[in-house]
């Protein structure tokens, strides 16, 4: 029976899952990587880096010691970005109780390697742990979560047992949790989604409407499908809370970073103006490119992506990239998924 849980990582969404599994009844060592914050945490409960305003549960355990989140842990919850995930990984192997169950919540694609969350985590862990390998993902802003808004996610695993062990560990009267086989399409639903994201954010920073940002989700929506039928995922998985569910929220909230990304470049910011006024990671930015060129090393066609790329990487201005969008050769709409 898991009693103690691990969790790396005290931004918004690493905080707020070690303050549900703590009000839970779990003993929660939360890893913090600045020192500052941590000491903060300890005397204030409180996360005033990444979420001012919410008390925390005592029994939360803040340090910054690799040592002591993961000595005698049951569950290993991994809440970094993920360009950072390998390096931190990495430093827990030395640590690890025999075998705990580990659990990704990290959403985005390594920008060296191409690869997703899970192969990462499979080639830096031991083999002996890639059986307890569990992936959460699904709509969830961290700052509603904290204040127990009634959420649904998805927990995906090659392992049924391990994946219906995270599910109970996490689900609440506010917090359901669903059970899914299929890692590739709930982690790549969970990554691309926020490129489509800072889509919809500079369409509204044009000014655009409804129309314009029903047509991003949609049309991002297929080509998020494409891909990852073409990597083995199953298709039905697009059509869930990590496709689907996780595409809408993240393209029309005013809490999605990503969205506020491209509703500043919408408006005419420069992305490194935009980066230095922030304090937390905007997934996307990293994924768009990421995810740019495993299309063109997988061949398959995502001209949004493409074209955020462009936005983002090479000063493409907003409105030529709407313009090329739109102008693209006309096709029929089901042509997307002749691969489906």
């Amino acid at each position: 029976m898991i009693r103690e849980i691990g969790v790396l990582g005290a931004g918004s969404w690493g905080t707020t899952l070690a303050n549900l599994l703590a009000e839970k009844g779990y003993t929660v060592t939360l890893w913090v990587y600045e020192p500052e914050l941590c000491e903060i945490i300890k005397r204030k409960r409180e996360n005033t880096f990444y979420l001012p305003n919410s008390r925390l549960s005592y029994n939360i355990y803040p340090t910054t010691s690799f040592a002591e989140v993961c000595k005698d842990k049951g569950m290993l919850v991994s809440v970094m970005p993920s360009h950072v995930a390998r390096n931190v990984i990495s430093q827990t192997i030395p640590f690890l109780s025999e075998k705990p169950i580990v659990v990704s919540a990290s959403k985005g694609i390594e920008s060296d390697t191409l690869m997703s969350m899970s192969q990462v985590l499979k080639e830096v862990l031991p083999a002996t742990l890639h059986e307890n390998l569990v992936y959460l993902s699904g709509p969830s802003f961290a700052k509603e979560v904290i204040k127990k808004t009634p959420t649904a996610v998805s927990v995906a695993s090659e392992n049924p047992e391990a994946c219906s062990i995270a599910q109970k560990v996490f689900s609440t009267k506010f917090f359901r949790v669903y059970t899914n086989s299929d890692v590739t399409g709930v982690e790549l639903g969970g990554a691309l989604k926020n490129v489509i994201a800072i889509a919809a954010g500079t369409s509204d920073g044009l000014g655009f409407g409804h129309n314009t940002r029903a047509a991003l989700i949609t049309r991002g929506l297929a080509e998020i499908s494409r891909m990852g039928v073409l990597i083995g995922a199953n298709p039905l998985t697009f059509s869930g809370l990590t496709g689907l569910g996780d595409l809408v929220l993240t393209c029309t909230s005013d809490l999605s970073r990503n969205r506020s990304v491209g509703l500043q470049l919408g408006k005419g910011k420069k992305l490194k103006e935009i980066l230095d006024g922030m304090n937390m990671v905007a997934e996307g930015i990293k994924t768009t490119k990421a995810a740019y060129y495993f299309a063109k090393k997988l061949n398959v066609e995502m001209p949004i992506t493409e074209q955020i790329y462009y936005l983002l990487y090479e000063d493409k201005p907003a409105r030529d990239v709407v313009t090329q969008l739109m102008s693209r050769d006309l096709k029929s709409e089901l042509e997307s998924y002749n691969t489906l």
